[in-house]
């Protein structure tokens, strides 16, 4: 007896249906194939010619009366099952997609699965249809630059292609050799150190000095700059398409966090020249402090280096309609508490929630639960709403918190074993 082989020994052999799935036969009882006739098989044993048959299986032999079919064995053990006993249940061990391609071939739908099965089915296949789409973006919006073949073809061609992949690949991917594992540590440390200064530099003994003065913060700043601007060129010089590398967002942030200086360098030589006759330069010392500011995205550089920083930015894109949502709900809450306390407030001349606007200060920092305590309310009723706002804030900013903790659980698990395969090949 074959395996899978079904033998009835009590009906007599032209009630017998001949069925070869994947080289595994089976004989099974006409009548119970016609439980379910809307099926493939149903519909197959009621078809009268040749030609019909063979629109409903891969071959058909007329002299053994045995249909063959070329799919999956396994999966048709279930469908047997479902015939036999109209209970439907499905295999954890299979690919949730090829089970489900399979059993559409058979006629059969996925909600005729048993309860116990179905729940974790349509979820597994939700969570791999998510990554499937997530997987073409993952790279452009985490900043990472794939160098697997199917980047490295572009340089097929192209001038010094050699040089350029070995460049492209030491700069963008930290776990191709030693060497490119070295730079990314000295990036990551020339980073921190232009942090320290940046911050050390604001502090009065350190912010003030003569024209003829150039601190070692100063001078410090400099080779970070002149670090940054190297590093810059070379991947822009190594890219295989220029254009397109400029416009990824962590390429972005490395313009921002290198374009303020040399362009405060410009106004302040620009300024000195020109002194007190240009009137255009009145507020250049604004523009400067303006353009200082933007140092602070060289604490984004670290992204390119960090893969927590990028986890949460793919994060953040996952859960953009449930971001929006805080959003819209805060918002919400935020207008209606500001109203709701302003009216009640307004007599009590002693209280400093004098004004809607005034209101909504104290609604955002009641809502986010920080509570400065710079406005409060006074009177009994004040109180009660602010106890009703600081209620409804905390419901508000923790219903979404699951499922960004979800998407960011996911990016770690989804990534940690493409990580663990590009260490392995170094």
């Amino acid at each position: 007896m074959m395996y899978g082989q079904v033998l009835h020994h009590q009906c007599r052999e032209e009630d017998l249906v001949n069925l070869n799935v994947g080289g595994t036969q089976h004989k099974v009882e006409r009548c119970v194939l016609l439980r379910f006739p809307n099926t493939r098989v149903g519909q197959l044993i009621q078809c009268c010619s040749d030609a019909a048959i063979l629109e409903l299986c891969d071959d058909y032999s007329p002299a053994e009366q045995e249909y063959y079919f070329d799919r999956s064995p396994q999966v048709f053990h279930c469908v047997l099952n479902f015939y036999r006993t109209g209970h439907f249940h499905a295999v954890e061990e299979l690919c949730v997609f090829c089970f489900s391609q399979e059993i559409e071939y058979w006629g059969i739908s996925e909600l005729d699965m048993e309860a116990c099965c179905l729940e974790w089915f349509l979820e597994r296949k939700d969570e791999r249809e998510q990554n499937v789409s997530g997987r073409s973006s993952n790279a452009a919006s985490s900043g990472e630059i794939s160098v697997v073949g199917s980047d490295l073809w572009r340089f097929e061609g192209t001038w010094c292609s050699d040089v350029r992949k070995f460049m492209w690949q030491t700069l963008e991917d930290p776990n191709h050799s030693k060497c490119s594992k070295g730079v990314a540590a000295v990036s990551v440390l020339v980073i921190l150190t232009s942090i320290v200064a940046m911050c050390i530099h604001s502090m009065p003994e350190f912010r003030y000095a003569t024209d003829s003065e150039h601190s070692v913060l100063d001078s410090l700043e400099l080779i970070c700059i002149i670090f940054f601007s190297v590093e810059f060129v070379l991947r822009v010089i190594a890219a295989p398409q220029p254009l397109s590398f400029l416009g990824n967002p962590l390429n972005m942030i490395d313009m921002a966090s290198i374009l303020p200086f040399y362009v405060t360098l410009a106004f302040e030589s620009l300024d000195e020249e020109d002194g007190e006759e240009n009137q255009h330069l009145v507020n250049m010392g604004k523009v400067v402090q303006v353009l200082r500011l933007m140092r602070a995205f060289r604490v984004l550089k670290l992204a390119r280096h960090s893969e927590g920083v990028r986890a949460f930015g793919e994060t953040l894109k996952s859960c953009q309609c449930e971001v929006g949502l805080l959003v819209l709900f805060i918002t919400v809450g935020i207008s209606f508490f500001s109203t709701f306390i302003y009216y009640t407030e307004k007599e009590d001349a002693s209280s400093k929630l004098s004004s809607i606007p005034v209101c909504w200060w104290w609604a955002i920092i009641s809502m986010t639960t920080v509570g400065y305590g710079d406005v409060y309310p006074q009177t009994a009723a004040g109180r009660i709403v602010a106890t009703l706002c600081i209620l409804c804030g905390l419901l508000v900013v923790s219903l979404p918190i699951t499922i960004i903790m979800n998407n960011f659980s996911k990016y770690f698990d989804k990534n940690t074993p493409k990580r663990r395969l590009s260490e392995a090949k170094t």
